[in-house]
């Protein structure tokens, strides 16, 4: 499987010392040129180049019709009741949508806007929560472990909700 991500995620990832685990789970994280503009992070930039080098990384180079997705998602969020998504982001969701991609992101208007959305429905979308979990249904982390981890060296707070989702918390 493959994934595109934006800029929220990337940075964040890039402070996780296991990093490199992710790509256990994905073949080629696709990365849009639009997400690089906003990169400014010498770590994150390191990370990408890295992943680059190694092919386990691919620049995504946004096409016109993929554009054209793009500003119409942003304008669909900025009319309903979520949080709106930005250009980049809207990039992702798009490539997701036409090319299969799971979309990797810490943005809360893309990780809401399938169901917002009626056609992004069928895109997935996950959050450095999400990665740590499917790591750990493949037997690769301690999922505790890691969301300590992560959370320890990025500065990353997981909202109480998403730690219960994934069972580390009891509801209530």
């Amino acid at each position: 499987m493959d994934a595109i991500a934006d800029t929220s995620f990337l940075i964040d990832w890039a402070r996780y010392s296991r990093r490199d685990l992710i790509y256990s789970l994905f073949e080629l994280i696709h990365v849009p040129e639009t997400v690089l503009a906003e990169v400014q992070s010498e770590a994150t930039l390191t990370w990408i180049v890295d992943g680059l080098i190694g092919r386990r990384m691919a620049l995504f180079t946004e096409t016109e019709d993929v554009i054209a997705e793009a500003r119409r998602i942003t304008s669909l969020s900025r009319a309903l009741p979520m949080r709106s998504i930005d250009l980049p982001e809207a990039v992702c969701l798009a490539a997701g949508m036409r090319h299969g991609y799971m979309v990797l992101t810490e943005n809360g208007g893309a990780a809401m806007a399938p169901a917002f959305i009626d056609v992004l429905r069928d895109v997935r979308v996950a959050r450095a929560i999400d990665v740590l979990y499917m790591l750990a249904q493949n037997g690769l982390i301690d999922l505790r472990e890691e969301v300590a981890r992560y959370q320890a060296e990025t500065g990353h707070r997981f909202a109480r909700r998403d730690l219960t989702r994934i069972g580390l918390m009891d509801h209530g």
